[in-house]
């Protein structure tokens, strides 16, 4: 009975968006507000009624909710329906947890912006487009959904529409997502014409025993959905899009990296594993990119003294992680850092937000300093919070993050895992810098300034997000079996007969009269090695530390010496600049678009089109001035028109 209120989570959001859109001006702040805050808690609530309908069913089998049958082309039947089953359940609970507490956090930070109410109705069917997107039962749907939150990611990047730069980075997300989503689009329809169906239950029952592992046909599919989340997920090429976002609000920021977009991408590989561990080409790209992306957003959040840039590209590094895991096969441990990483990273944003907020809207980071003494709150949960993302026990991020690490070095290799360890000793160290550069040491505030703790409905999301960036790590407690509670729930979900899809694999490549591969290697599996992760584990909390202490001696210690090591270098200069890249793009695609399009639109439609269609009509004119002199409107002219039209008569007769 519980299962049936399913459809009600995601139209809370969007009733909330329609009132406060149409009505917003009308209701008042207050109203706005409830009615925003109170659409994405009755989802949250309705959430854990239908977590607690899917506990209480008999078997673990996935609970479908088909509103209607949504379209029906030839062989092409899709229903707008819900797919409930222990991933989507994993994602709509702090989906919507999360998302409420950045609602709430919102009334306070937003509360003196005029047009309060389009916000938060942009933020509502920002929540309604990830719920369409995660609780969706078919591809299409899947797609409609992540249309909609890049629809509102340019609406909410862009809201302060008078700035320029805000309005050029709603555009850049815009345009850089499509990318991607051209991708996505293009797979869905080669999925459509290989399984003759875009149902993921379908899909994923009948992969094993029609696409060949290792394939062409599986490997050009994975490939274009992997193309699409790294646009979504803002992995390398794709990732240029988000430090920029910045320009939005600062809870936009929180929602998007924490809680929404940014983990889409993730979510549709984790979704889609089936199809993935059947291409192991495309699975080794992933681990690559993901791992690639870690450690070079990393460098580059080394440099940044934007406080939100610096979290920005921490987003771009962390959602690398998921993507390492992914890569390797390592779907769970995907999904709890996506958890942990929801926790810690919308605490951090939402008081990043609140350091902005208490030294009145200042974001530089050499702006700031001796902050700790003046805005306790935030310092100690952005602290916790801090501490979790630099992997340090026993909170949450250190589990997640060890078991990315772990699973790196075991199931991929040892290139992988280094690129991984590299990238948490840079993590802990460019936290630590915006730590210390922010809360510690001399104040270097503008005097004017009158620095102050945010008030309650800021903190209290703060307070709550930190202690679950604590407690977090208990989905996934390590070396004690069966006591990783998501692995344990995800199992379902995530199984994978191999050798069934490889014997399934040989017949078909027998049919087709083709030499079959030796796959026997693929079927051993590695012992737990309990000695080699309690190992890992200590050398990853070594790592953290010495980043941290290393902060410490530069930015506390020694001020001056990250001045004394960069000055003069030009690889400094290179990472700050973010390695060119924009400028790259810039050279190569944007300018040579928008100078193809100023000659297309000069010659072709100026001078060919419009020359074309002006040419005829400038003909047609000539000629219809030519004959204007027979249709003067005098009757002399007239009379004599006939008498020689007479005359002419005579002539031809004789």
């Amino acid at each position: 009975m519980l299962l049936k209120l399913t459809f009600l989570i995601p139209l809370y959001p969007l009733i909330g968006s329609i009132i406060n859109g149409f009505f917003g001006l009308k209701i008042g702040k207050r109203m706005v507000g409830f009615i925003a805050c109170g659409s994405v808690g009755l989802s949250f609530l309705t959430t854990l009624l239908v977590f607690l309908g899917f506990l209480l069913q008999e078997g673990t089998g996935a609970f479908e909710q088909v509103a209607f049958s949504w379209m029906v082309v030839g062989d092409l039947n899709v229903d707008f329906g819900f797919q409930i089953d222990q991933l989507s359940l994993i994602m709509m609970t702090f989906v919507t947890g999360v998302g409420f507490l950045i609602h709430v956090y919102s009334i306070g930070y937003m509360q003196e912006e005029y047009s309060y109410y389009r916000f938060f109705a942009y933020l509502n069917l920002f929540m309604f487009s990830m719920l369409l997107l995660v609780m969706g039962n078919n591809f299409l749907l899947m797609f409609i959904g992540w249309e909609g939150v890049g629809c509102c990611s340019y609406l909410l990047v862009g809201y302060y529409f008078e700035k320029k730069s805000a309005c050029d980075a709603g555009t850049k997300a815009f345009i850089v997502n499509r990318v991607g989503d051209f991708a996505f689009l293009l797979a869905i329809m080669f999925i459509f014409d290989i399984f003759g169906t875009i149902d993921f239950t379908d899909v994923m029952h009948a992969a094993p025993e029609t696409v060949i592992y290792g394939g062409e046909t599986i490997t050009i599919i994975t490939l274009l959905l992997f193309v699409g989340a790294t646009g979504k997920s803002a992995q390398i090429p794709l990732y240029t899009w988000l430090p920029d976002a910045m320009e939005g609000p600062t809870p936009v920021s929180a929602l998007i990296h924490a809680a929404t977009m940014v983990t889409a991408g993730v979510f549709m590989v984790v979704r889609c594993s089936i199809l993935f561990n059947l291409a192991p080409m495309t699975m080794m790209v992933v681990a690559f990119v993901g791992a690639g992306t870690a450690i070079f957003a990393a460098t580059i959040g080394m440099t940044q003294f934007d406080i939100k840039r610096v979290l920005a590209y921490s987003t771009c590094s962390q959602i690398g992680y998921m993507f390492l895991a992914c890569g390797i096969g390592a779907y769970t441990a995907a999904i709890f850092h996506m958890v942990t990483h929801a926790f810690f990273k919308a605490c951090l944003f939402l008081g990043s937000g609140s350091v902005i907020h208490g030294i009145g809207g200042e974001q530089d980071m050499r702006k700031m300093g001796g902050l700790k003494s003046e805005m306790p709150v935030t310092y100690a949960t952005f602290l916790v919070s801090t501490l979790a993302i630099a992997g340090i026990p026993p909170l949450s991020g250190f589990f997640s993050k060890d078991e990315v690490l772990y699973h790196s070095l075991v199931d991929g290799n040892v290139i992988l895992w280094g690129m991984g360890i590299s990238a948490a000793l840079l993590t802990a160290f460019y936290m630590f810098r915006l730590v210390f550069m922010t809360f510690h040491g001399e104040s270097r505030v503008d005097p004017d300034v009158h620095v102050h703790e945010s008030p309650k409905i800021m903190t209290m999301p703060l307070v709550i997000l930190a202690g679950l960036a604590v407690v977090g790590g208990l989905l996934g407690i390590p070396l004690i079996h069966g006591w990783h509670i998501l692995q344990n729930w995800l199992e379902p979900v995530l199984y994978f007969d191999l050798a069934s899809a490889l014997s399934h694999s040989e017949h078909l490549l027998h049919e087709a009269g083709e030499h079959t591969p030796s796959w026997s290697h693929l079927l051993v599996k590695e012992e737990h090695n309990t000695l080699l992760e309690i190992s890992l584990m200590i050398f990853s909390v070594v790592v953290g530390i010495t980043g941290i202490v290393f902060a410490y001696v530069c930015y506390i210690k020694k001020p001056d010496l990250p001045e004394t090591l960069t000055k003069g270098q030009w690889g400094y200069d290179i990472v700050k600049n973010k390695y060119m890249v924009d400028e790259l793009y810039d050279a190569t695609i944007v300018k040579p678009t928008v100078e193809g399009s100023q000659l297309l639109w000069e010659k072709a439609d100026n001078q060919g089109i419009d020359g074309t269609v002006n040419g005829v009509a400038n003909v047609i004119g000539w000629f219809s001035k030519q004959l204007r002199v027979f249709q003067s409107g005098f009757v002399r002219n007239y009379a004599l028109f006939i008498a020689m039209g007479f005359i002419g008569l005579l002539i031809i007769s004789f």
